[in-house]
């Protein structure tokens, strides 16, 4: 799959060196040579121009793209290169965005007439991310398909799971409702087999269905609660669209550093609290009684002080934190400490598009988007090699399992003489640098 990508910055880097191992002939478009110099030691080909002159698209031969991705900080120019690429014959267009309004579906027609297939907005898709992390405090991720049919979550485990220390073969009646697909572990993510186990501190990716959802929480050891007051630390864009997708579902208060930024916030948001100063200032955080909230969402532009600023609030008692780490580095690290859930649009950014390559309906489809790991959607066509022969005989290359599926709109685990049928929607777990696998199996 010939991939095109204009912009090296921070998302368009990170695709870049992903899709990179995934057999795919990649190409980086920048005008800026600095940040391609940075990709020389990658699988894919660097190319100092502007994917708004058509000089340099014919030059990378954009004519020939399976999927151009324009990716760089100017909406406008994402837009405008979508439009050139698909002028010149590229299969498929996607751009990044800055504004919410174009994500409606009435507007989905327009952009597919002028060339562009597909709009990310990262952001976006972050707020997403931190409401369902907030309505489901117990756990780390939620990805759930056709309203909830079939869900995988992502529990961090602690010495209350009962199920600790067992061979997942010996999990006797517990495998009846949840199949454990994935571990995360020391970081690195583990896809595991019978003789498996899960310890403390792991993070086990569980599939279940919507009516056992209650049996996951209990033998994890885990205690939910509604969460109504958000206390919010920076004021940036992420910010905003949480606010805007929460609608009046909670009391958020923002603490915002910038005063400017923060008149700015109070035009914006009308009837949200604005508080000028530091989220990580103890007597600030005292003053504003985060101990009576019960979310901490640390949304500021370090992840060092959005990482410290959850440890905090944990301090003070505030039983759900949510922090944004976008240094790539920082995620493991993150994820073995206790500051709940983790929040990277790089890595949701990247999901998106793979389910994209993925051809999945996304309309119903979503991504879950881990470190090393991916999580898709895919709908089983008539006559796939995968219907074939019962999972246990499918022999699925390595770093692939199947969480569950959907069938006539009811979900169900997979066990090994499951039998998949054309139609059905199938959860596909897959370790990094296994995507092109998936492509191959499941035709």
């Amino acid at each position: 799959m010939k991939i095109v990508i204009a912009g090296a910055g921070e998302v368009g880097t990170h695709l870049a060196k992903m899709l990179s191992n995934e057999e795919q002939d990649i190409i980086i478009m920048d005008t800026t040579e600095a940040k391609l110099a940075a990709l020389e030691n990658y699988n894919l080909m660097a190319y100092r121009g502007s994917a708004t002159s058509f000089a340099n698209m014919r030059d990378v031969k954009v004519g020939t793209a399976d999927m151009f991705i324009g990716v760089t900080p100017y909406e406008a120019r994402n837009i405008l290169a979508c439009q050139i690429a698909k002028s010149m014959g590229a299969k498929r267009t996607v751009a990044r965005i800055d504004n919410d309004e174009y994500l409606a579906k009435k507007w989905q027609e327009y952009y597919a007439k002028i060339g562009v297939d597909d709009l990310i907005y990262p952001e976006f898709l972050a707020a997403g991310e931190i409401i369902a992390a907030i309505k489901r405090p117990w756990v780390r991720n939620w990805f759930e398909m056709l309203n909830g049919e079939l869900i995988l979550v992502g529990v961090k485990l602690r010495s209350n799971a009962t199920f600790l220390d067992k061979q997942l073969k010996d999990l006797g009646e517990i495998s009846r409702f949840m199949h454990i697909c994935a571990i995360r572990r020391n970081r690195e993510t583990i896809i595991p087999g019978g003789l498996d186990r899960v310890y403390e501190n792991d993070i086990a990716y569980i599939a279940t269905t919507r009516n056992h959802i209650k049996d996951v929480i209990t033998v994890c050891g885990k205690q939910t609660f509604n969460a109504e007051k958000l206390f919010v630390m920076g004021g940036g864009e992420i910010t905003e669209q949480l606010v805007r997708v929460a609608g009046d579902r909670f009391h958020i208060k923002i603490v915002e550093p910038d005063l400017e930024r923060c008149h700015v916030l109070a035009d914006t948001l009308p009837g949200v609290n604005i508080v000028h100063g530091d989220a990580r200032d103890t007597d600030l955080l005292e003053e504003e009684g985060i101990s009576d909230y019960d979310a901490f969402i640390a949304l500021g532009d370090s992840s060092e002080a959005n990482i410290l600023g959850c440890m905090m609030a944990k301090e003070h008692g505030v039983r759900k934190t949510v922090a944004q780490v976008e240094n790539l580095q920082y995620v493991n690290e993150a994820e073995a400490l206790n500051i709940g859930s983790i929040v990277n649009k790089k890595l949701l950014a990247s999901s998106r598009i793979f389910q994209i390559m993925l051809d999945s309906d996304l309309d119903n489809a979503k991504c879950l988007a881990i470190h090393d790991a991916e999580v898709s959607e895919l709908i089983i066509k008539d006559g796939a090699r995968v219907t074939r022969c019962e999972v246990k005989d499918l022999s699925m290359p390595y770093g692939i399992t199947i969480a569950g599926l959907v069938r006539d709109g009811v979900g169900q685990l997979v066990r090994g003489n499951t039998r998949l049928q054309g139609g059905d929607h199938v959860v596909v777990f897959c370790l990094s640098g296994s995507i092109h696998k998936i492509e191959k199996a499941f035709k």
